[in-house]
């Protein structure tokens, strides 16, 4: 039995991910997280989740616990998922990385921590976004610089990062696979007097409203007719189930930086 961690656990995220993890057979759920002045510090996870009593109460102190868990899940902040990860990597806990918005010192400091206990980074844990991401740069290197293209995601109005994690890894992946680079060619504003349309860039579209779970489209647009690969969740779950296959593979191996390529052998 793998013991699990939840941070962010009182979350939309985090509700979801203790409620899969309740029904799996080969995870427990055994400490859940938030930050400091949370409302909700010292009641059961499970009733916070809606469900049955769990006997784990909701901590604010992730450190402290680390003795009791063997991997911990985090879809919070980058900040949060650092100092998170500091304690992880002193205490050989295996992480599973769902937190989108790193800069790029961040990055460098997550994967520095990598070099210590085993951390699988994914901003999206959902395998179809990531068997989409194989289309993508298939697409990409067979049309080439015949098409234009464009990201265009869309989620609920709480998020608080655009474009979304996942829409910047599309944006990886095609800057890859088009030999083009992200520092030059990402646009992500257009307004005004913009002029034609730079044969190299790689177009962002971000759009945030009520409880959209996540959509995401590339959308190679040619002369006379336009491919477009979409992939659409439909709710957490999705996620969550991504996540949990994440923490049975993470939970026994080595220190490193892993990710949904190494989960699904691609």
């Amino acid at each position: 039995m793998i013991r699990v961690a939840v941070a962010g656990a009182a979350g939309r995220m985090g509700k979801t991910l203790i409620e899969a993890i309740g029904a799996s057979d080969n995870l427990l759920v055994v400490a859940g997280f938030e930050h400091a002045d949370h409302p909700r510090l010292g009641e059961d996870l499970g009733l916070i989740c809606g469900l049955g009593p769990l006997g784990v109460t909701l901590g604010s102190d992730p450190v402290a616990q680390t003795t009791a868990f063997d991997v911990v899940i985090d879809f919070t902040t980058p900040s949060a998922t650092l100092t998170l990860a500091e304690g992880c990597a002193r205490h050989g806990n295996a992480m599973v990385v769902g937190t989108t918005g790193f800069d790029e010192e961040q990055l460098l400091t997550l994967q520095e921590y990598a070099q210590k206990t085993a951390i699988f980074v994914s901003p999206n844990m959902s395998v179809g976004v990531n068997l989409s991401m194989k289309l993508i740069e298939l697409a990409a290197k067979a049309l080439g610089d015949e098409v234009d293209v464009e990201v265009i995601e869309a989620h609920h109005k709480h998020k608080i990062d655009a474009p979304s994690g996942t829409a910047v890894r599309i944006g990886e992946v095609l800057a890859k696979a088009l030999n083009r680079s992200m520092a030059d060619d990402a646009v992500y504003h257009r307004q005004g007097i913009t002029g034609a349309r730079d044969p190299k860039a790689i177009g962002f579209s971000t759009i945030r409203g009520g409880d959209i779970v996540g959509e995401h489209t590339v959308l190679f647009a040619g002369e006379g007719e336009r491919l477009e690969i979409t992939h659409r969740a439909h709710s957490r779950n999705n996620f969550a189930q991504g996540a949990l296959r994440a923490v049975a593979w993470v939970a026994n191996a080595s220190p490193g930086w892993y990710d949904m390529d190494d989960l699904l052998g691609l």
